[in-house]
């Protein structure tokens, strides 16, 4: 049975306290296989071994990973605020926890006797309730950078927080049209209204948003600007170098994949349900049978996620901010209106003509004004190069124009003199 925001709040305390022992023991257990799993799957594409030195397959690596950093000495920088240097990775990994009680991972089961479905807690506002999780976490890596009182680390949670307000807003516009199809914000009942067809399928533009959205979300390459090697050494974490401080870091990190995971397999992928066709099977979505595809479609995600990683470069800051505002937002409004339109005809058997017309308005002004920029940037480009090309012109005439004021080189065509040979044997 499906279950829906009935089911919820009637579970005896015991029933409560089991589901998220159960949540936190596959959290704990998926970040530990996860991160064997990323570097192993990594190291395949670029034709490594990997971790196979720690138990069977490597398959310790991450216990040996973390009785290492338990055991190292817990240094603090001189100059750090230690209060807020030590809660800013607690305030990371706390939000990323709760966010994931929200995700459904079946329908109805009997557990110890007592029917209940198998997901923590769900809300009226869930998705909401994961989108301000996402927001709080970003606290933690603000005060990570600014209590570590290192250049680097500021720079570094800065960034971090200019990237979660501009990817916020577009993966919030991005479930807008889940909300116009589904009618609720409930994640079980959003799951419920993928019966015949994923949201993934009926609505590509929004799935599409929401998948770039994910890794500026969590910070993983391409997006992964907070913390970029290259030029923040290792943004803000770059002074949480040692013990469990670093380690928690590492766990918010990865919690905010599966998170992101998480939820794009509930609100695109069909969530617990049987893909086609093994839907087709009566029994495919009942029992204990819909936490195995649940699974399948969790995995699929995370790979796909660790794909991008091994494939990708590191996009610059200005090009995740051009793409996050002037993009992905634009695209979603006119999307958002042309989904209401059609929401209009379909579902809620409103003027069909007034609805195909409105659609077919709303895609043609979208495809105007995207032309319309597309030719401005265009001639800004083209300006931009023509400048560049004059620059380079009247370098290659006069080495020392436009550049920082040097002294003439010595050398006699510099000054107008014609070069003459002097007779060999002449003082």
């Amino acid at each position: 049975m499906s279950p829906t925001l009935e089911n919820f709040g009637h579970d005896p305390l015991w029933i409560t306290i089991i589901k998220a022992v159960m949540l936190f023991v596959f959290l704990m257990l998926g970040i530990l296989f996860g991160v064997w799993f990323e570097r192993k799957l990594i190291s395949r594409m670029q034709h490594r071994y990997g971790p196979n030195r720690a138990g069977k397959f490597g398959l310790l690596q991450s216990v040996a990973d973390g009785l290492k950093m338990g055991l190292k000495e817990d240094i603090f920088p001189r100059t750090v605020d230690k209060v807020l240097y030590l809660l800013a990775p607690v305030i990371m990994v706390v939000p990323a926890f709760l966010a994931f009680s929200i995700v459904p991972f079946g329908p109805v089961v009997n557990l110890f006797g007592v029917e209940t479905p198998l997901q923590l807690v769900d809300l009226p506002v869930a998705v909401l309730f994961m989108l301000a999780m996402g927001a709080v976490s970003v606290y933690g890596v603000v005060l990570a950078g600014w209590s570590s009182r290192s250049p680097y680390a500021l720079l570094g949670g800065l960034r971090s927080a200019a990237q979660v307000v501009s990817y916020e807003i577009a993966m919030g516009l991005s479930f807008v049209a889940i909300f116009l199809f589904a009618g609720t914000l409930s994640t079980s009942e959003i799951v419920k209204a993928q019966e015949q067809t994923w949201f993934a399928v009926l609505l590509i533009p929004s799935f599409l948003v929401y998948v770039i959205c994910m890794f500026g979300e969590a910070a993983r390459i391409p997006f992964d600007l907070p913390e970029g090697e290259g030029e923040l050494v290792g943004g803000f974490q770059t002074e949480y170098s040692s013990s469990l401080k670093f380690a928690l870091i590492m766990m918010g990190e990865y919690l905010h994949t599966f998170t992101a995971s998480g939820i794009a397999v509930t609100l695109f992928l069909g969530g617990w349900r049987a893909p086609f066709p093994i839907s087709l099977w009566d029994g495919a979505n009942q029992g204990w049978w819909p936490v195995l595809w649940f699974f399948i479609k969790f995995v699929l995600t995370f790979c796909f996620i660790v794909w991008v990683r091994a494939s990708l470069p590191r996009v610059r800051y200005d090009q995740l901010m051009s793409l996050g505002w002037k993009v992905l937002i634009p695209v979603n409004l006119a999307w958002i209106l042309l989904v209401a339109a059609v929401r209009n005809v379909v579902v809620n058997d409103g003027n069909r003509t007034l609805g195909i017309g409105l659609g077919v308005v709303i895609v043609i002004g979208a495809l105007a004004i995207w032309m319309r920029f597309d030719t401005v940037n265009q001639r800004r480009k083209e300006a931009k190069k023509a400048q560049v090309e004059a620059e380079f012109e009247q370098l290659s005439e006069e080495p020392t124009a436009g550049g920082f004021p040097v002294p003439p080189l010595d050398l006699p065509h510099y000054h107008g003199v014609q070069h003459k040979e002097i007779p060999s044997g002449t003082n």
